[in-house]
């Protein structure tokens, strides 16, 4: 088992609520990310076993979100914007930038697994473009100033906790 007792619960939890057993995916898919922090296969065949939804309704349903990551990332997922808006406010700057900064590469995660960097395709600031968001938190009207900031305490957050 990949789910713990502590996720399984709320997930069996979360389905009582619902009249139909597919509308209990997406949060079951969230249950599952916060715990493991990926979605793959092997997550989706315990979500399917445990939902009763066929594999692939629920492999169709992670794949369509990209909140979901697809493999192991680093302890800050950071997804920077990549739309119009975002682009014509100088995102792809920002990309390079910190693709510059942290010595890694879209999609690659820094040798301490501390930062994984990708690019999607709108996180839904478009009034306050240049956008990222890491892990759950949404940074907006971006400058390299800003960046080093984020990314410092960043940094700090982590070497307080020890990781």
């Amino acid at each position: 088992m990949i789910l713990n007792d502590a996720t399984i619960k709320e997930i069996t939890t979360r389905m009582e609520r619902y009249p139909s057993r597919k509308s209990a995916i997406l949060p079951a898919l969230t249950y599952a990310y916060r715990q493991v922090g990926h979605l793959d296969a092997p997550v989706y065949k315990e979500l399917s076993k445990i939902i009763d939804i066929p594999y692939v309704e629920i492999a169709e349903a992670a794949s369509f979100y990209t909140m979901f990551p697809k493999k192991e990332v680093g302890r800050y997922l950071i997804q920077v914007c990549h739309n119009i808006s975002c682009s014509l406010r100088g995102a792809d700057n920002m990309l390079i930038y910190m693709q510059e900064k942290l010595g890694i590469k879209m999609g690659e995660t820094t040798p301490d697994n501390l930062f994984t960097l990708i690019s999607v395709e709108c996180l839904g600031g478009c009034s306050a473009a240049p956008m990222m968001q890491v892990n759950q938190t949404f940074y907006e009207d971006l400058t390299r100033e800003k960046i080093d900031k984020i990314l410092a305490d960043l940094s700090a957050e982590a070497e307080k906790d020890g990781k």
